[in-house]
């Protein structure tokens, strides 16, 4: 089956070198495809609002919202768009959490050119793309249940977007401000990280999150 021409795409990313190099890996591929581009989730609902798509491509870490959320209100306001999530973050440990939340994809930011060409095939045609690795570990689940969790994977969805951002460095007051919460809610989602992973320290946290992403 050939590739609709005239396809709407959106690209969401913070980054924008990320935006730029992506792009144009795009239009390579579909030359007369209408791309938009937005650097946070608050424009992306904007366009979702607006426009009509055929796929979204969108990075996890940007301000204004969050990934479960921006998933949840496509399915509202836009159930046929296709959604693949473009993340630097660890394939093994985040693809399935982000499948698993309602996205037709994950595509990791490390990908070469010609594998981020297959996806974007995939996803345009099937509205499903993910690496054989993670195929694999799906397959696995589905024979013999949850494998055992590690230590990150037992936070929840919230708790590990903050757990990034305070191992970036980022204040809590500027966390509060970039995810819309109450600096007292950012306070108790901490202490349940540091809860859950047995730890006391930013450093600690870095280190963790360091020996899973690599």
């Amino acid at each position: 089956m050939g590739l609709k021409v005239n396809v709407h795409i959106i690209v969401a990313d913070d980054h924008g070198i990320v935006r730029m190099g992506l792009i144009q890996t795009i239009k390579r591929l579909l030359p007369d495809a209408v791309i938009s581009e937005v650097e946070d989730f608050k424009a992306l609902y904007k366009v979702i609002l607006n426009e009509k798509l055929d796929l979204a491509i969108m990075d996890v870490n940007m301000p204004n919202g969050s990934v479960q959320e921006a998933i949840d209100y496509i399915k509202i306001h836009q159930p046929d768009l296709k959604v693949l999530i473009f993340s630097s973050q660890d394939e093994e440990l985040y693809a399935m959490r982000y499948l698993k939340m309602g996205a037709g994809g994950y595509l990791s930011k490390q990908s070469s050119n010609s594998v981020i060409e297959t996806a974007l095939t995939a996803m345009l045609s099937t509205g499903r793309y993910a690496s054989e690795e993670v195929k694999e570990a799906m397959f696995l689940e589905s024979l013999n249940g949850p494998t055992k969790k590690t230590t990150l994977e037992s936070l929840s969805d919230r708790e590990l977007q903050i757990a990034n951002k305070l191992a970036e460095g980022i204040p809590l007051k500027e966390l509060s401000n970039q995810l819309n919460l109450h600096s007292s809610t950012v306070s108790t989602y901490k202490n349940r990280l540091f809860e859950k992973l047995k730890i006391r320290s930013i450093p600690e946290l870095v280190e963790i999150l360091r020996l899973y992403n690599h």
